[in-house]
């Protein structure tokens, strides 16, 4: 029996004539614990896409960043990886307190290379959890399913240029982050932040935009 094809993954399979190599695929590159070498992929990345189910049962992406090592494999089956500072919606935590189903692509744009996780995750605000990332608001615990290798022929090759200034890090302040400088946004932050903004001044939502555009690393 197949970990990863239903029936709708079959039928086209059959339709193009590839169940055959579908079903080589998964038992060439299909695995159900972390090895070494994924182990070691995974803690190089500084970056992934993590996928969660909404309240709606709508499918979505966000983006995962930190300094190499902030995902951690601490035994065959786990993986923890930290949930920062964002801008308080908690669209995935709130996802997967609901629902635990998850998937994160892993993608080496230098390699370039890439790896696919299936999993259930849970939040935590642990201490001990806690205590391996500075500043994070929980810690999230993913038990794996399966992963497994993707052919990497379409992902471009590309060169890192920054590391970004928002990532927390044990010897330095964490600047604010920049919009929430903005004027539009004042009376919603909070108090914490509010002291930060009156010693940098707020900002108007153009000079942010322009920021982005123009990939300024304050952005």
């Amino acid at each position: 029996m197949s970990r990863l094809y239903g029936e709708q993954h079959r039928k086209l399979q059959d339709d193009f004539g590839t169940r055959k190599m579908a079903d080589r695929v998964e038992e060439l590159v299909c695995r159900i614990e972390f090895d070494e070498d994924v182990k070691a992929f995974i803690e190089s990345a500084e970056m992934f896409f993590l996928s969660t189910i909404d309240h709606q049962g709508r499918p979505t992406v966000s983006y995962k960043g930190g300094d190499a090592g902030f995902v951690k494999v601490i035994d065959s089956t786990t993986l923890i990886f930290p949930s920062y500072d964002g801008n308080g919606m908690f669209f995935s935590m709130g996802n997967i307190s609901q629902n635990p189903n998850v998937g994160l692509l892993f993608i080496s744009f230098t390699a370039p290379d890439r790896r696919r996780v299936q999993g259930t995750a849970s939040i935590s605000k642990d201490p001990a959890l806690l205590a391996h990332y500075k500043e994070a608001d929980f810690v999230v615990t993913v038990k794996l399913s399966e992963y497994w290798v993707n052919c990497p022929r379409y992902i471009p090759k590309m060169e890192k240029v920054r590391d970004s200034r928002y990532v927390p890090r044990a010897n330095c302040e964490t600047p604010l982050a920049e919009w929430k400088r903005l004027d539009l946004v004042q009376d919603v932050i909070q108090p914490g932040d509010v002291k930060k903004v009156e010693e940098l001044g707020t900002i108007q939502i153009e000079e942010w935009i322009g920021k982005i555009k123009s990939a300024d690393p304050t952005a």
